[in-house]
């Protein structure tokens, strides 16, 4: 019986052992490059494979032409740069933008020629405390399934292949891992040009929970891959405590990419790094597994739908916030002032081309003036001769 304890004592721990330094990519930003919903020139606005319509949730209020508006991506030049009070104002909220960076075929790494992330910053030349974060445009959804979209971005069905894969929208370099336990370490792949600011990940856990993670400062140039480990990461079994949790219905535990944050100290104030500029390839984890199997002989998820309710409720109530916020911009676009200078009242340049339109105008009616003005003139000369 002790044998039989033993044994099975040490294949557990030997399962646990395996179940170690588990790595995922979280998000990958050369994935996200624009690849559908073609603007009017042609060009594509949105990157299919994460776009969300959020008009599902719009009220009977909105037209179709607003609903329209309400679809969104991850595509690069749609995440947002959020500045804090002390860094906003006028030069800084319309300066700060992300875009997507080309990155030159010649380079000399595996992601040459791709889309990274590129991010300009502008922080106060005053020496205060600053910070900006680098969001989403929306909070990417957890359970979202599985599915392609057509041309127009419309989401289809998912397929057979899709829904036997067990994978949700954003799995696999968009934004989600799946059965994340204990983080070990995080990674961040990035580019340096000397800046003396320092870089943060923030991560948002399955309950809501939003945690920040110091990378460290950006103060080197070049490419760099910056590492995060935990320093209350226990390697050994026998000194852990031993923490167990519900599967359902709280869910396999889940984390999902919420943004980068860089802060600036007030001791780096100054003309000459209060323009930040700074590149992002991707995001990476090592995890213990907080299930050693997740297929399961019952589908709880299918029996009962808690999380899907509860999922939906939230999403429901993002839709609805993103989704009138895109359309306030569309309002606020069609009432903003579109002229770039005003109309001088000193040039003659348009009164020199009224003029000779005026010229041009009668020579073209020359014959039927000239005929006119003689049957007129004989009346007047015979009145004035009476």
């Amino acid at each position: 019986m002790k044998k039989t304890f033993g044994s099975i004592a040490a294949i557990l721990l030997l399962a646990g052992a395996f179940a170690f330094a588990e790595e995922s990519t979280i998000i990958d930003f050369t994935l996200l490059k624009a690849d559908s919903v073609a603007d009017a020139d042609g060009n594509p606005t949105e990157n299919g494979r994460t776009l969300m319509d959020f008009s599902v949730a719009a009220g009977s209020t909105f037209t179709e032409d607003q609903k329209s508006l309400m679809k969104s991506s991850l595509a690069l030049p749609n995440w947002e740069v959020k500045l804090n009070s002390s860094a906003r104002n006028v030069n800084s909220v319309s300066t700060s933008v992300v875009k997507a960076a080309p990155v030159k075929e010649s380079a000399d790494v595996p992601f040459a020629g791709s889309e990274i992330m590129g991010v300009r910053i502008i922080f106060p030349a005053s020496a205060v405390n600053a910070n900006a974060k680098i969001v989403p445009p929306f909070e990417i959804p957890a359970y979202e399934p599985l599915a392609s979209v057509d041309e127009n971005g419309n989401r289809m069905e998912p397929t057979d292949e899709e829904k036997a894969s067990g994978k949700t929208l954003f799995e696999d370099g968009y934004g989600v891992v799946k059965n994340v336990g204990t983080i070990k370490a995080l990674s961040v792949t990035t580019m340096g040009l000397n800046r003396p600011e320092s870089l943060y990940v923030l991560l948002k856990d399955a309950d809501g929970v939003e945690r920040r993670y110091y990378m460290g400062n950006l103060n080197f140039d070049g490419w760099r891959e910056l590492t995060w480990n935990n320093p209350a990461y226990i390697s050994e079994i026998r000194t852990r405590e031993i923490r167990i949790y519900p599967i359902y219905p709280r869910g396999i535990p889940s984390v999902k990419f919420a943004g980068f944050q860089i802060v600036r100290d007030a001791t780096q104030g100054g003309n000459n790094f209060n323009d930040f500029i700074g590149y992002f390839k991707d995001v990476k984890v090592i995890y213990d597994k907080a299930v050693l199997d997740t297929d399961r002989d019952i589908a709880d998820e299918d029996l009962w739908g808690i999380i899907t309710d509860k999922e939906a409720a939230r999403q429901s109530a993002e839709m609805s916030r993103f989704g009138e916020k895109q359309v306030n911009r569309y309002l606020e676009r069609e009432k903003q002032a579109q002229e770039t200078a005003f109309t001088s009242s000193l040039s003659t340049e348009e009164s020199s081309e009224a003029t000779a339109s005026a010229e041009t105008a009668p020579a073209e009616e020359a014959p039927a003036q000239s005929t006119t003005t003689e049957e007129v003139a004989p009346v007047e000369e015979e009145v004035v001769t009476e």
